[in-house]
């Protein structure tokens, strides 16, 4: 018997927002432990929560990102539970009525789109940070009470490899739309894997198996493709599955049973005292959507029909929003945005990469930590996105050869002169004077008998070496196109 995969994931995010959820204790990544603390989010006796109102706009605007509806009524619940990182024993979070519900994620996988269901995003806050000792630990409480959404799909990914790409997609979306930074070296996204599998055909779940806290989307591959070759090997052995919680163990590539899973009344959910329900109003729904952007498949499927772009051009701009962002003027105005996207991609992105590697060393030699160094961006360029068209034009045109081109770009990048003036000053103009390339094709044919012997015996591959001669002679003026022809014809006469 066959046996397939169901997995369901549950992706906890931290939002971008500069306070705690409760509290204005700082939303911060690395500062001393215990101290972005307060009685607040230390759930000290007597203590009333505020809700931060930020963290209720990125929530909703994440249900709009992620095709949801936006229930008129949420509330937060008290999620009762004894561990040392919850100082109050439960954590508040969002049960039956969340913020958003019911939407979708589609996304790139095996070449063509999948579409993941959503089954709620709600918001919660954070717990402490275990840290494990030889023969103690230790808990930090700055990361208690900071806004966590947790995205909770529905069970509709098959493989460890289609999980990968959910997630990977989910995080571009977030990322688009200033809902987190998912930075994973910090903490700001972490997941839980609901892996079951079942007889190939069957409607039937198996045994939901969860493995709790990966911290990177390559350890949920991993962890995925054990445990779904781990489940089948156990029923195929005549062995029963029951619910669990396990912990994947990435060194040694295996994951281990911790505890039997819990059900949701072992949480002993209620709603909480302190908060009053959340309800929105359609004037501030209205002030949310106005935050909508634009997704990054869509934007990718965009750049591909609107400029005509290769898939691999589309998905450079899909990653790397602020070079896509300046691609897009200068594409709407020009006949050839393929030729922009070219220039953009592979020379000004090169550039502006070289700099930033060259300030680097100097600012480090300096003694300049990274946080600290100031970088060339793309709106730090001396020159405007249209000189660059007024330079592809003068590719395009004729004007000036490929070759004088990234002279002319090199110039422009470090003194931000406009194009036609730096081919003035430094008389880069391509030469397409047939009787002046003739004088020149004439002299490299006497001066280079064996190519010319070797093309009229038929190697046509000599005919590079001779074009290379004129293009030497003119100093790399000469009309490339206009320098074949000419050596053809004179040489088939």
């Amino acid at each position: 018997m066959e046996y397939e995969a169901v997995i369901g994931l549950e992706t906890h995010v931290q939002l971008k927002t500069k306070s705690k959820m409760w509290c204005g204790c700082a939303n911060a990544f690395g500062a001393e432990p215990n101290t972005n603390v307060c009685p607040v989010c230390l759930g000290l006796p007597g203590v009333l929560p505020v809700a931060n109102e930020e963290a209720l706009r990125l929530t909703v605007l994440t249900g709009y990102l992620l095709n949801c509806t936006i229930p008129r009524h949420a509330k937060f619940d008290r999620k009762n539970y004894f561990y040392p990182d919850a100082s109050k024993n439960y954590q508040l979070t969002q049960y039956d009525q969340p913020s958003t519900a019911h939407g979708f994620v589609d996304f790139e996988f095996n070449g063509g789109i999948s579409r993941v269901r959503i089954t709620r995003a709600h918001l919660e806050e954070d717990v402490g940070k275990l840290t494990h000792f030889d023969r103690t630990s230790g808990v930090d409480f700055n990361r208690a009470g900071v806004p966590l959404m947790e995205i909770v799909s529905e069970p509709d990914l098959t493989s460890a490899d289609m999980a990968y790409e959910y997630l990977n997609a989910l995080k571009d979306i977030l990322i688009y739309g200033g809902v987190s930074d998912c930075d994973m070296e910090k903490g700001m996204v972490r997941c839980d894997v609901n892996i079951s599998v079942r007889p190939v055909g069957a409607k039937e779940l198996g045994a939901k198996i969860e493995i709790k806290n990966m911290n990177s989307f390559s350890g949920v591959r991993r962890a995925a493709e054990y445990e779904i070759a781990r489940q089948i090997e156990v029923v195929k052995n005549g062995g029963k599955l029951k619910q669990s919680t396990r912990r994947w163990d990435d060194v040694a590539g295996v994951t281990e049973e911790m505890r039997s899973k819990e059900d949701a009344h072992d949480y002993r959910y209620f709603p909480e005292p302190d908060l009053m329900p959340f309800a929105p109003t359609d004037a501030w729904l209205a002030d949310v959507q106005k935050r909508v952007v634009e997704l990054p498949l869509a934007r990718k499927q965009r750049f591909i029909t609107s400029y005509q772009l290769p898939a691999g051009d589309a998905e450079v701009f899909k990653n790397d929003v602020a070079l896509g962002n300046y691609f897009e003027p200068i594409a709407k105005q020009s006949k050839n945005p393929k030729a922009v996207a070219n220039w953009v991609i592979n020379n000004l992105r090169a550039k502006v990469t070289e700099a930033n590697e060259r300030e680097k060393a100097e600012q480090g030699a300096l003694g300049l930590e990274p946080a600290d160094m100031q970088l060339t961006s793309l709106t730090d360029l001396k020159f405007k996105p249209e000189a660059l068209a007024e330079l592809i034009g003068l590719v395009e045109g004729k004007s000036i050869s490929n070759s004088a081109a990234q002279q002319v770009f090199a110039e422009m990048f470090e003194s931000g002169k406009a194009p036609a003036a730096i081919v003035q000053e430094k008389g880069l103009a391509q030469v397409s004077d047939t009787g002046v390339i003739e004088k020149f094709c004439d002299d490299a044919i006497a001066a280079n008998p064996n190519p010319v012997a070797d093309y009229q015996a038929g190697k046509v591959a000599a005919l590079n070496s001779l074009k290379g001669q004129v293009m030497k002679l003119s100093k790399g003026k000469a009309n490339p196109a206009l320098v074949g022809e000419i050596l053809e014809r004179k040489l088939k006469g």
